[in-house]
Order: structure tokens, then C-alpha cells, then sequence
């Protein structure tokens, strides 16, 4: 190939890259769009053909979990740091059953926003039926969990076992 074949085709390779960076622009800061980035970054939970999560732990199973409730309800997730003080914080023990279902749920820490609360727990039963729980982790066919909601001033949250850390004051 002669030098100016070669240097024509470094030229398109470098257009074809410019291009292609150029359509990879920043979307604009709106809720539809972080909506949208919420959905594309929340991991599926990886399960069994017959619904059975794949953990291979307690912690495990309970990050399941949390990605679930993020996923189902990611209109209400915040998907950045939270802030330093945050509006609320919610902790609520569940009972998952054998088959996913969730047997029972109950407010355990509070600061009394009872909006806050009623988000925790509504985006909890929204979510059921869960992955099932693998069998080692059952006590009696039901396994007990926590998880700790975290409210930032827009009425947004995190779950804490996968959550960012929170932003310096």
C-alpha cells in the first residue's frame, strides 16, 4: 500500500472515531433521562430456571434483594451519592418464605416521616414475590432480613447494602 492509501485511511479511522464519540454525547440533566440511566445501571439479579437466586450467602441474597427493589421501583431510587444529611431513615425487618413470598414486614427504626415510611414499605411489597431464597439459607422455610432505606430531601432513596457512600458536608 502506497503512504497515501495509509494515510488516508488513518484519516477515516480517526472520522470514524470522532463520529462515533460525538453520538456518545451527555444526556441532558433531566428526571427522564436520570429515570432512564436508574434502570440501565441496576443490575439483574441472576436466578435458577425455577426462580431461585443464585447466592451463595446471606449478604448475598439480601444485595439480590436490594437490586430488585431498586429495580422494580427505579423511579424512586436515587442513583447518585446521597447527600450528607439526609432527609429520612428507615430500617424495616421482612420475612421472605420459601417461595419468595413476602410473609411479613415491619418498621423497626423510624425519625417519623411518615411518608418516607410509607415508601419503604410500599416499594418493599411492590416487589414481592422475590427470588427464592436458596435452600441453605432457610430456617423453618422462611428466611428474616433488614434493609435500610435512605432519603434524601427529593423523597429519592437508596438501599443501603448497595448504596454509594454518602456525600462529605
Amino acid at each position: 500500500m502506497n503512504r497515501i492509501n495509509k494515510t488516508g485511511i488513518r484519516i477515516a479511522t480517526v472520522l470514524g472515531a470522532g463520529l462515533v464519540a460525538a453520538c456518545t454525547v451527555q444526556k441532558p440533566d433531566t428526571q427522564a433521562n436520570r429515570d432512564a440511566t436508574a434502570k440501565e445501571i441496576i443490575e439483574q439479579v441472576k436466578t435458577t430456571p425455577d426462580g431461585t437466586s443464585t447466592a451463595n450467602s446471606l449478604d448475598d441474597y439480601k444485595a439480590d434483594l436490594a437490586r430488585r427493589i431498586s429495580q422494580v421501583n427505579s423511579t424512586k431510587v436515587h442513583i447518585e451519592r446521597p447527600q450528607a444529611l439526609l432527609r429520612s431513615v428507615i430500617v424495616i425487618k421482612y420475612v421472605v418464605d420459601k417461595d419468595g413470598n413476602l410473609v411479613r414486614s415491619e418498621v423497626v427504626r423510624t425519625n417519623k416521616d411518615k411518608v418516607t415510611e410509607s415508601t419503604a414499605l410500599t416499594t418493599l411489597r411492590n416487589t414481592a414475590p422475590f427470588p427464592k431464597p436458596p435452600i441453605a439459607l432457610l430456617s423453618n422455610g422462611r428466611i428474616e432480613l433488614s434493609e435500610t432505606w435512605l432519603f434524601n430531601n427529593d423523597g429519592r432513596f437508596q438501599l443501603r447494602t448497595i448504596a454509594q457512600p454518602q456525600k462529605n458536608e
